[in-house]
């Protein structure tokens, strides 16, 4: 049988439930803990998500390998510690990745790429497949210059740029706006040489097996990953540098003509000269037009922090990966650079590539 409370006990619980109601009233009014501003920055929380990194070309050459080492160790030196997954996007020559990440990549520090360093050149020569502004693109950083190189297997016919003024030789292209097309094109028209450019191959990586396999002479590809991955074939005699894509010729390969060497007048030289530039571009990050301030300034320095990082740099050496930085701003110069082009040698590029 239930006893009826007493005065005493009721009063008891009236005391305790305004306790409780004065307590609850307290911590709502009560102003939220401060928070981590180095934890909950717009910054860091864009980078909350991964990043992915689309690379211009497939899987196999130098843009594909910088972008892999990049994808390694960049989210380390983000804020939030981002993952980052590599993406290739193969198709004319990384135009089809530059479209991209300029018109439909998002612009909140998720998406980032490597793409040709013909770029520039490709909009200043107003190729019909440009839908971009390469002065517009947030540049993030070069992670090295590139010496761009051609070479040939030891049974094509042909073994020198002498030798191809007067006998043929097949190269395997990788697409309308790689060197391993245009240069071949342009010294075709230019010099008098006798290249034969078969296209289709994604990226250097199956050309040089394409090479190698015979179905080729030669093809073009980067000084940077022969010494990283195909040195024994110039050391055992099976293959040989015949060009180097540069003004003057590197201290590396002081034996190869460089392109600046060729071209009979001013004009000519101007064009080769002017494919001889991109390494200057080498292989390097850009982000989407219009990047908020903040998310660009996280990448640029991100990269910068990455190429002092002597795990990556440990790694990049074992590769033989060279790694020469170079700021946003020294690629923004070079792209607004290339962009000058006079329209005397725009008509001249275009003719060349009508034929």
């Amino acid at each position: 049988m239930r006893t009826a409370p007493t005065a005493s006990s009721i009063a008891r619980l009236a005391a305790t439930l305004t306790f409780a109601s004065l307590t609850l009233v307290n911590l709502t009014l009560a102003p939220a803990p401060a928070r981590s501003q180095t934890a909950n920055t717009d910054t860091d929380s864009s980078f909350r998500k991964p990043i992915t990194l689309t690379v211009g070309y497939a899987p196999g050459g130098s843009y594909d390998l910088y972008a892999r080492f990049t994808g390694r160790f960049l989210g380390r030196h983000l804020p939030g510690k981002p993952s980052v997954v590599v993406q290739n996007m193969p198709g004319a020559g990384s135009l089809q990745a530059a479209n991209y990440i300029y018109k439909v990549a998002p612009k909140d520090g998720t998406a980032i790429a490597v793409i040709a360093e013909t770029i520039p050149m490709e909009q200043a020569l107003q190729n019909p497949g440009v839908q971009y502004d390469a002065a517009r693109f947030t540049y993030i950083g070069r992670l090295a210059s590139s010496n761009n190189i051609h070479l040939v297997w030891h049974t094509a016919k042909a073994q020198s740029m002498q030798d191809v003024l007067k006998t043929e030789m097949t190269v395997a292209g990788t697409g309308p706006a790689n060197i391993a097309e245009t240069v071949p094109k342009i010294l075709n028209s230019l010099v008098g040489t006798k290249f034969k450019v078969v296209s289709g191959y994604p990226s250097s990586g199956p050309a040089m097996v394409a090479m190698e396999r015979g179905e080729v002479d030669g093809t073009g590809t980067s000084w940077a990953i022969v010494k990283s991955q195909r040195m024994s074939w110039i050391n055992e005699g099976k293959a040989r540098i015949i060009l180097q894509v540069l003004p003057t010729r590197s201290a590396e390969l002081p034996g190869v003509p460089a392109l600046g060497e060729f071209g009979s007048n001013p004009e000519d030289k101007a064009i080769l000269n002017l494919y001889a530039s991109g390494g200057a571009l080498g292989r390097y990050l850009v982000a989407p037009p219009d990047l908020p301030a903040e998310i660009a300034k996280a990448l640029r320095e991100g990269l910068q922090a990455m190429m002092r990082d002597p795990e990556f740099l440990s790694e990049t050496r074992k590769s033989t990966l060279e790694i020469e930085p170079a700021s946003h701003t020294d690629l923004e110069t070079v792209a607004k650079r290339t962009l000058q082009v006079s329209d005397t040698i725009r008509a001249k590029v275009r003719d060349i590539f009508k034929q």
